[in-house]
């Protein structure tokens, strides 16, 4: 009888701490339970290699916000990307984005590069000055080649 009371208490131990790990992962990645209030803001890139769905977007080097989801405009051959940022964080409306890696070979994000207007963009706006990804093996291809397009 105390072997099946051990057994039970043990089983109880065990499903508690992976439902306290299964919350901790939730909200430490933003992905749910973790309360915190965001707005959506588009972005068009030409190239998002290395972005994906949960990215950072950061600001000055602080998260403020992850990549939502990610598409493809069959007009414009542009990346869509749609950006969920904190309600406590204002972007002016003249802001750029711009894919950034973290080092040579870091992970990419996107970078919020704030501009100086007095609007702010409003949940939905599209952050209309945007930078792609550059490829580290294009710009190493086109130092090798010789075909760096200079003026010549």
């Amino acid at each position: 009888m105390s072997e099946n009371l051990t057994e039970t208490l043990i089983g109880a131990l065990v499903l508690a701490l992976a439902g306290a790990f299964f919350l901790f992962a939730a909200s430490s990645t933003g992905n749910g339970f973790g309360g915190q209030e965001s707005y959506p803001l588009r972005a068009r890139f030409d190239s998002i290699d290395g972005v994906g769905v949960g990215t950072d977007v950061r600001l000055a080097g602080v998260k403020i916000g992850r990549v939502a989801a990610v598409g493809l405009d069959r007009e414009t051959y542009l990346a869509e990307t749609t950006l969920e940022i904190d309600r406590s964080v204002a972007i002016p409306a003249d802001s750029s984005a711009v894919i950034a890696s973290e080092g040579l070979l870091g992970d990419n994000f996107v970078q919020i590069v704030p501009g100086g207007e007095d609007r702010m963009l409003k949940p939905g706006e599209e952050i209309e000055d945007t930078q792609g990804a550059v490829s580290l093996i294009n710009l190493m291809m086109k130092f090798v080649t010789g075909n760096g397009g200079g003026d010549g």
